[in-house]
């Protein structure tokens, strides 16, 4: 490698250490670095800011950006207590039945939906439905954020690495379903298992909070039900483009934004209130994230560490196969899966071909799919979901950890990634 790629390498360290360890504020870290990437010169304006593959991924933030103000008026209905107050009934008041009830919401909601758009949307009532029955939300927060990974894993449309994988394989989205959706079936129950010992100190019933909520009417939540009504409604356009992206071809970022834009135009809410729930310090963390990444991206050393893996394999499916998946699982735990896919993406296309195109060797972008979606999980920077919960919990008073997540993400991650072994090994290697 040259200088620059060791001097970026070793910027990118001591960023992500600092983010680790918490010991300067997690946007000041990744602007820091951004900014001294573009001063050593590992980047540029022009790749930072416009470069499809090693900038800004500017469809993620506005995404984002969309998507926090279609929840902001959503908060103003009510409907994030009505479900909260349904949720705690469904649940009879329990609380390991009501992480497993919003784990499966979430999960299914993520294979429809993109997993940070989905956490958006569940982590109000999250916190709702704690205070009522007055259980710590961290673990449920946390929770939300890794079945959004793993849930996101089962459709192409689910998680943003997936329509990259899809696009360089041309595979179809019944082909994701076919292939992926098994599988993400079987994590999710292991993984709502897994939570039972995990967070199994955060389980305390209270019998009298469980008949208050049992006594409550959540029908009585709902404040404007108009305002309601037509906040319902964007939302679902919004959900029916995301899902016909493949016919409409609208990025969800132009589907988020035009969805806010319009349910602000047609709306009472004025445009302050449209964007007080937006969470400005996340989006700026993504930006300079996104910067250290194809900084590393521009300099060669995510592309070094690729082929390398690649050459290490000798031309042996099975080998390539579980490598692959191993080293796109360490490495999503790290940077940003979505450059990282980029950036393999035509490395597997390759060792596709190499190893007869169509067929068995398919199995390549399936473990490239599992190893980057689910290794996403292992820290509380693998994924976009995963920095989204940490920022809406600061925000809210009830910060999480970088180790307070990563303790938990490791575990969950090396037993769903160790699980989905043998799918691969007989279901396109034997």
């Amino acid at each position: 490698m040259t200088v620059t790629a060791w001097l970026a390498l070793a910027v990118f360290l001591l960023a992500y250490t600092l983010i680790a360890t918490e010991k300067v504020h997690r946007v000041a870290a990744a602007l820091g670095g951004a900014g001294i990437m573009l001063l050593i010169h590992a980047t540029d304006a022009g790749s930072a800011f416009f470069d499809e593959h090693s900038g800004i991924d500017w469809n993620v933030i506005f995404l984002l950006l969309g998507m926090m103000v279609i929840v902001g008026v959503l908060k103003q209905t009510g409907i994030f207590e009505y479900l909260a107050i349904w949720a705690a009934k469904r649940a009879k008041g329990r609380p390991f039945r009501l992480m497993t009830l919003l784990i499966v919401i979430t999960a299914t909601a993520s294979a429809l939906l993109d997993n940070v758009t989905t956490v958006l949307l569940i982590a109000p009532v999250t916190f709702l439905v704690c205070e009522r029955l007055a259980v710590p939300v961290a673990p449920y927060l946390i929770a939300e954020a890794m079945a959004s990974n793993i849930g996101g894993a089962a459709t192409l449309v689910g998680d943003p690495p997936n329509i990259i994988i899809a696009s360089r394989g041309g595979l179809t989205f019944n082909d994701f379903l076919a292939h992926m959706a098994p599988l993400i079936v079987v994590l999710v129950v292991v993984f709502a298992l897994l939570c039972r010992w995990l967070f199994r100190k955060s389980f305390r019933y209270d019998p009298e909070r469980a008949a208050e909520i049992m006594a409550l009417n959540e029908r009585e939540a709902i404040a404007d039900h108009r305002l309601l009504r037509q906040s319902l409604a964007v939302l679902a356009l919004v959900v029916a483009a995301f899902v016909l992206h493949p016919v409409l071809h609208y990025e969800p970022s132009v589907v988020a934004l035009l969805g806010a834009g319009v349910l602000v135009a047609a709306t009472k809410v004025t445009t302050e209130e449209a964007i007080r729930e937006v969470e400005w310090p996340t989006l700026v963390f993504f930006a300079g994230l996104f910067v250290m990444v194809g900084s590393l991206v521009e300099t060669g050393v995510i592309d070094q560490v690729s082929q390398a893996a690649a050459q290490a394999t000798h031309g042996r499916l099975g080998l390539t196969t579980m490598l692959l998946l191993w080293v796109s699982t360490g490495l999503s735990a790290i940077v940003d899966n979505i450059p990282y896919v980029a950036t393999m993406s035509p490395i597997v296309a390759d060792l596709v071909q190499a190893n007869g195109g169509d067929g068995p060797a398919q199995v390549l972008w399936w473990a490239l799919a599992i190893g980057a979606d689910l290794g996403g999980n292992a820290t509380a920077v693998g994924a976009a979901a995963n920095v989204v919960i940490l920022g809406i919990a600061a925000r809210n008073g009830t910060p999480i950890s970088f180790w307070q997540f990563t303790k938990y993400g490791v575990v969950v991650t090396f037993v769903t990634v160790a699980l989905s072994v043998p799918y691969l090994w007989l279901h396109y290697l034997t």
